[in-house]
């Protein structure tokens, strides 16, 4: 499959099936995210893979919404990012957290994002803060994201490359 397909067969999938997924597996997204470009090559993300079921429940409840989908994921990782190492921390876990995207769909795999960044759990509770606890992560690391995996029990067409907005696409000038 070329990348172009690829990126168009990528869609955010929130039901999976309970099937767990194969260490190879998880070893090829997490390489794939280590392999991201980062700024400056500093390489400041880190991962924390998920696949106990209580804890997957207590990441579906960083969130008021849009984080129940982890609890029945069979797999989760959790983007970290050293604040020391990096200039564009935002920008550089982003990176590393498609490239594991695109990872997974790659082998069949569904995946979804789940942002925790710059969110609240609760008044006074940031969701960041809440998954930190949750998994002992260092302060001197930031939380954008989780991605959540699992075997996809939902189809999605692919994206229609008809139905895309070329007048968005400027040349030379805006």
């Amino acid at each position: 499959m070329s990348f172009f397909e690829l990126v168009k067969k990528r869609r955010s999938i929130r039901q999976f099936k309970p099937e767990k997924i194969e260490s190879e597996k998880i070893k090829l997204i997490t390489s794939a995210g280590l392999m991201a470009p980062s700024s400056r090559n500093c390489k400041p993300c880190e991962f924390v893979v998920v696949e106990n079921k209580d804890t997957l429940q207590k990441l579906s409840e960083s969130r008021p919404a849009s984080s129940q989908l982890i609890a029945n994921a069979a797999a989760a990782i959790v983007i970290c990012i050293d604040k020391n190492k990096s200039t564009c921390p935002v920008e550089d876990a982003t990176i590393a957290a498609i490239m594991m995207q695109l990872e997974a769909e790659d082998i069949n795999l569904g995946s979804c994002w789940v942002h925790i960044h710059a969110r609240e759990k609760e008044p006074g509770l940031t969701s960041e803060n809440y998954v930190k606890k949750t998994l002992g992560i260092a302060d001197n690391y930031a939380v954008l994201c989780i991605i959540a995996l699992g075997y996809k029990n939902e189809e999605k067409s692919h994206h229609d490359e008809e139905k895309l907005d070329s007048n968005k696409i400027h040349y030379e000038k805006f």
